[in-house]
């Protein structure tokens, strides 16, 4: 099926005739969310304990034959169950181990041996007509034969934000037109107006970051509450050097031992919507090119915390509290 907007999604849901497989890909989680609450609601709310489930795959338990017996189960008292299963990357783009893994191509990828995905692609060949399974991710990996599947069985609905595609190609230009009609709706949906210089500014900011585009949109809501026009003024204050993250503020603390503003620095960069995985690769640079230079004495012990948090952030744990531990390791030295 060809890839289709989230608007006929939304009509689909409003007629009650949903197609039997949505994949949700894209890096715009509010929008992901949403849409995937949305497809929820056909469910009613009373029946929802007995015939909506949701599913966190890579949390113990969640296999494919799971989530294929949930999708197998007949709805309770109503015409439709809806399963939704959230990251689903974890089972669409699994981590590649090994040399022959990192060899592979896209050709080898039809010849994949029999795994547990098998038992998921069964079921997208021939769905339940009575559920709706929404697989959520963000992103997929392409070559694998249960993508190919759910190209031809399933609406694939992207939502890349302010991306132009999936291959991560980007038109600046395009960008910030979005990126600063979009301020422009939300005021307008809150019931005000804004200075077209001030939309330019927070969508300036943002640059291609949809997570921190809406976080800066929604700082400026609160900050203007009852104002009936958003100024230049209102939004240098939400741009402000408090909240502009510097990128490098994080390592610089860390380099002067600074363990308090190196902690505040990071819950700024992570508010406004900071990936862990890019935080962590900045610390990794800096210990290697910055840390190595200047003081080498704290780089094994660095190196260790490094490797320990690296670990636990993919065993899912809390990235928040990992990185502020980390922090403070590298600050002690």
């Amino acid at each position: 099926m060809p890839v289709v907007p989230a608007s006929t999604v939304r009509k689909q849901i409003a007629q009650r005739q949903p197609d039997p497989v949505y994949l949700i890909v894209g890096d715009d989680d509010a929008e992901m969310s949403r849409l995937s609450g949305e497809i929820s609601t056909l469910v009613e709310d009373e029946l929802r304990a007995f015939n909506s489930e949701r599913f966190y795959a890579g949390e113990r338990g969640v296999t494919p034959a799971a989530i294929v017996e949930a999708a197998r189960t007949l709805p309770m008292m109503s015409d439709r169950r809806v399963v939704t299963v959230l990251r689903a990357e974890k089972l669409l783009k699994p981590k590649r181990r090994g040399k022959a893994a990192v060899e592979e191509t896209p050709e080898d990828a039809d010849a994949e041996t029999p795994t547990e995905l098998d038992v998921l692609e069964a079921y997208l060949r021939d769905p339940s007509p009575q559920t709706t399974l929404v697989l959520v991710a963000s992103d997929v990996d392409r070559t694998r034969k249960v993508y190919k599947t759910l190209q031809k069985q399933s609406a694939i609905v992207e939502c890349w934000g302010l991306r132009v595609g999936r291959d991560g190609r980007v038109d600046l230009r395009e960008a910030a037109r979005t990126a600063e009609q979009m301020v422009k709706q939300a005021v307008a949906n809150a019931g005000q107006q804004i200075d077209p210089a001030a939309a330019r500014l927070v969508a300036e900011r943002a640059g291609t970051d949809i997570a921190r585009l809406r976080g800066d949109v929604e700082r400026l809501l609160l900050y203007t509450a009852g104002s009936p026009k958003i100024t230049i003024g209102d939004a240098r204050q939400i741009v402000s050097a408090e909240t502009a993250q510097d990128d490098w503020a994080v390592t610089n603390a860390i380099q002067r031992r600074d363990a308090r503003e190196a902690l505040r620095q990071l819950a700024l960069a992570l508010e406004a919507g900071g990936v862990s995985y890019q935080i962590l690769g900045q610390l990794a640079w800096f210990v290697r090119e910055k840390l190595a230079a200047t003081d080498p004495r704290r780089v094994p012990a660095a190196i260790e915390a490094l490797f320990r948090t690296d670990l636990e952030l993919k065993s899912s744990g809390d990235a928040r509290v990992l990185l502020e531990r980390l922090v403070v390791q590298l600050c002690r030295g």
